[in-house]
């Protein structure tokens, strides 16, 4: 179980006492500038206020006290906003403030040369800088992000991932990244620093929590412009409102003109301040919701893209299985013994630092008689070289004088053996085909141009995979599972999974061209990776989780971090946008369909002076005109606080299709945004009249 330190209590004493006092210094005009729906009602406070001052002045006044109650009322509709952002900032501050605290300035070992038996001297992480090499041997602090060039050892991560396990990094692969911060607890590394100071993974984090105060979403800045233009049209309307009265009132030679104050009050209530006063708060919620799933999101335009993704790229390998692909048999081709088989597949290992390399000596030793043996006992006299697995040859082996041992995909060896003039015999091709229906990878063999076999890696589909790719079909997000295995083997995984479709033999340049392809049709994709090779395509998709594991390439590629490295983290990633979306599209329907109970509230009371037939329009039989007013003000002040933990909690998520969505907010959220106010109008009526105020 992961136990992670970053997550903090939705309210807490210190939270919500700080951003009291935030929300009050929000009141300043710059500050409510920049949400214009809350402008309006921040110019209606200050106006009304200056309206109370003026009735206290005149003594033919009688009203100061309800005009001073439509002020206050105001005044907290503001506050209660404010308050709502900055609980949301508050939250990312105190996620900020957890990482600033991991940093310390610690004191490195820094080599003379990059080698772990060269000297060293000391020197603190604030003076080092990149490129430089150092040597952190066990119970030492990593002192700045690096590349493990030489050595394997256990880290422990959890201040920054909250994974109390320790992980392993070694020199070559994809889990060579190494983090500032960390602590080696076994063995020692030789690091070479990749970053200068205030450049680190830590501080970068660090600057995303910070970024609450973002720029808008496309999405949120198309709700503000539905919201700025709604709340146009109301202002124009009210407007229009005062002289109409005059003129009413002119001509029937009775009744009473409308008041500036009541006017202001109607404004405030009939424009979307509810989701105006939330909107800002959903978004930065969003990204702290983001963090306490252990992923770090550049920006909240990332996370808004994860809840539009349309397609998803996964990989296989530690994805959609388990990732531990362990050797499990040879197959020797015609002619050749298995003791050969063996020794080839062996040798042409030992240099393999992967786990299915380790599973591949390990079963040559264990179950076909191979000796024990390791690099440094390759001693013929002849000269010898290794060679390394790479994403174009796919391929990995050894030279040892004229022996050429090679072993990888079964394309890539065909290929090798026919620009040596070898041929790949058919019982092979039918060995690497029977193993692949069976969902298992096969190795080919070879000794230069002979083939000598193949051996069969098995992996497994994690449990329950099916049932989320499921879940994902039914939100409409198509599924692609990305490997670099042969067709069949792909098909096969792809089917026991149950993605809806694959790419095998997938090559750097493929994903990027396939992600490509599905922009090009409109679509939003995105896609986990921790290779450098997988830089070019988490660059290009929308919404790119690289792993913590991963390296420096992969991780300043993509636009989230997942601190956790587990791959299948994307499918929460997306599940946290939409939370977000959905959020957002229910307390919009909420905050539209509560204005309809405030107009039969407050049109009637504001107007019966006016036009005494609107009396039968007070459906709700509010005690009087003030009392409806205040009530109506009142009601749209609470509403705002009152939504304040869904906005930072978020709705529940459930993978349904888009129109089964709509029907449910509209259901739930607009349904209920039309009963609520007329309940809470009128119970606040009663209230107030039962304590005489009104």
């Amino acid at each position: 179980m992961r136990h992670t330190t970053n997550k903090s209590p939705l309210f807490s004493a210190a939270l919500v006492r700080t951003s009291l006092w935030d929300a009050l210094r929000k009141l300043s005009p710059r500050t409510q500038w920049a949400n214009p729906v809350m402008f309006v009602v921040y110019l209606g406070a200050i106006l009304t206020t200056l309206l109370w001052v003026q009735a206290l002045n005149d003594p033919a006044s009688t009203d100061a006290g309800f005009t001073l109650a439509i002020a206050l009322w105001l005044w907290f509709t503001l506050l209660f906003s404010n308050f709502a952002e900055a609980l949301a900032e508050g939250r990312s501050r105190a996620q900020a403030a957890s990482l600033r605290g991991m940093k310390r300035d610690t004191v490195a070992k820094v080599l003379q040369q990059p080698r772990y038996d060269s000297s060293w001297l000391p020197m603190r992480a604030s003076e080092l800088r990149k490129g430089v090499t150092l040597l952190v041997e066990a119970g030492d602090v990593i002192a700045l992000d690096g590349t493990v060039i030489e050595g394997v050892a256990s880290v422990d991560e959890s201040a920054i991932t909250g994974e109390s396990a320790p992980v392993i990094r070694e020199a070559g692969g994809d889990f060579s990244s190494v983090t500032g911060g960390t602590r080696v607890l076994s063995d020692w590394l030789v690091v070479e620093v990749t970053v200068n100071p205030g450049e680190s993974f830590l501080d970068r984090m660090i600057s995303m929590v910070e970024s609450a105060k973002r720029q808008k979403t496309p999405n949120e800045l198309a709700l503000t412009i539905l919201l700025v233009g709604l709340t146009l049209v109301f202002l124009l309307v009210i407007v229009t409102l005062w002289p109409f009265s005059t003129f009413a009132v002119a001509q029937a030679g009775a009744g009473n003109v409308v008041s500036i104050t009541v006017l202001i009050a109607l404004l405030v209530c009939l424009i979307p301040t509810t989701i105006g006063g939330l909107l800002s708060a959903i978004g930065v919620a969003g990204m702290s919701r983001m963090m306490q799933a252990n992923v770090i999101a550049t920006s909240g335009r990332a996370v808004e893209a994860a809840g539009d993704v349309d397609v998803l790229l996964l990989d296989k390998t530690g994805t959609i299985t388990l990732g531990n692909r362990q050797a499990s048999e040879f197959f020797a081709a015609p002619g050749v013994s298995m003791q050969l088989l063996a020794e080839a597949a062996q040798l042409a290992s030992l240099a393999d630092e992967t786990p299915e390399g380790r599973s591949i000596v390990a079963l040559a030793r264990e179950h076909y008689g191979q000796p024990e043996r390791s690099v440094a006992d390759i001693q013929t006299g002849q000269p010898v070289e290794f060679v390394p697995f790479t994403a174009q040859t796919r391929m990995s082996g050894i030279d040892i004088g004229p022996r050429n041992l090679r072993k990888g995909a079964a394309d890539a060896v065909r290929r090798h053996l026919e620009a040596l003039g070898g041929q790949f015999p058919g019982q092979v091709q039918l060995a690497v085909d029977n193993v692949s229906r069976k969902g298992s990878t096969p190795l080919v063999v070879a000794d230069g141009a002979k083939v000598l076999g193949v051996i069969e890696l098995k992996d497994i589909v994690k449990p329950g995979m099916k049932e989320r790719f499921a879940e994902l079909r039914r939100m409409g997000i198509q599924t692609i599972m990305v490997t670099g295995d042969n067709p069949l083997t792909a098909a096969a995984i792809a089917a026991e999974a149950g993605v809806d479709d694959y790419l095998a033999e997938a090559r750097p340049e493929d994903k990027l061209q396939l992600i490509r392809s599905h922009q090009a049709a409109g679509r939003l994709v995105a896609m986990t990776g921790d290779g450098t090779n997988d830089a070019p395509a988490l660059a290009q998709a929308d919404v790119a989780v690289a792993m913590n594991s991963g390296t420096q390439a992969a991780k300043e590629a993509g636009n989230m971090v997942d601190l956790d490295s587990n791959p299948t983290k994307l499918i929460e990633v997306v599940e946290t946008g939409k939370q977000m979306l959905m959020t957002r599209g229910a307390l919009t329907t909420f905050s539209i369909a509560n204005d309809v109970a405030k107009y039969f509230a407050i049109i009637p009371a504001a107007f019966v002076g006016t036009y005494p037939q609107l009396a039968s329009l007070n459906v709700m039989q509010l005690h009087s005109s003030d009392s409806a007013i205040l009530s109506a003000v009142i009601f749209n002040a609470l509403i705002i606080i009152a939504l304040v933990p869904l906005a930072l909690r978020g709705v529940s998520y459930r993978a349904v299709g888009a129109a089964v969505l709509l029907r449910r907010n509209l259901l739930i959220y607009g349904l209920g945004g039309l009963i609520v106010p007329f309940v809470g109008i009128k119970l606040i009526d009663m209230l107030l009249a039962a304590l005489g105020l009104v």
